[in-house]
């Protein structure tokens, strides 16, 4: 039986604000697994995907089974680092829902980075290639439209990034 509580670790930021740099930062801890909504999406869905409908259908369906086995992860006494864009109050709460079920205290990690400095990321991600997806500029604003920072009532404990310093 673990003697520590288990964490669900979750991530808000735009797209390129650096979340999956940093669960793969709080995922190298020890007794920690990082489950990342990119990977899962690609492997699973991505001929399927091409508008922002299309995500928000297919990352409905995989929401579906990783409730379930993020609860059963956080039960068995291990920490998850979520790499999944916790940019909407229902997704928070969702992922709220996931850490109760699994008896898990829970973080959300809030990445506070300008516009223009996710864009340079960005265009410098999709050169590179290596991302699972390369969102462009004007999926970037589309997606933004939607993004709201966490407030105090969501029941997280914050820690809040700006730049690249945490507070």
């Amino acid at each position: 039986m673990p003697t520590e509580q288990p964490c669900l670790h979750v991530i808000c930021g735009k797209i390129a604000a650096g979340k999956s740099t940093l669960a793969a930062e709080l995922g190298a801890a020890p007794n920690s697994v990082v489950i990342a909504e990119d990977d899962w999406l690609a492997a699973l869905f991505k001929d399927q995907m091409s508008t922002g409908q299309d995500y928000m259908r297919c990352a409905a369906k995989l929401k579906t089974v990783m409730g379930p086995h993020v609860a059963s992860l956080l039960c068995k006494g291990v920490t998850v680092v979520m790499d999944y864009p916790a940019n909407t109050v229902d997704f928070r709460r969702w992922m709220r829902e996931v850490a109760t079920a699994g008896g898990a205290h829970s973080i959300i990690h809030v990445l506070d980075v300008p516009d223009d400095v996710c864009l340079a990321r960005l265009k410098a991600r999709n050169a590179a290639g290596a991302h699972a997806f390369a969102a462009s500029e004007a999926q970037f604003r589309q997606f933004n439209k939607y993004y709201k920072p966490p407030a105090a009532e969501e029941g997280f404990d914050e820690i809040r990034m700006v730049g690249s310093s945490r507070t």
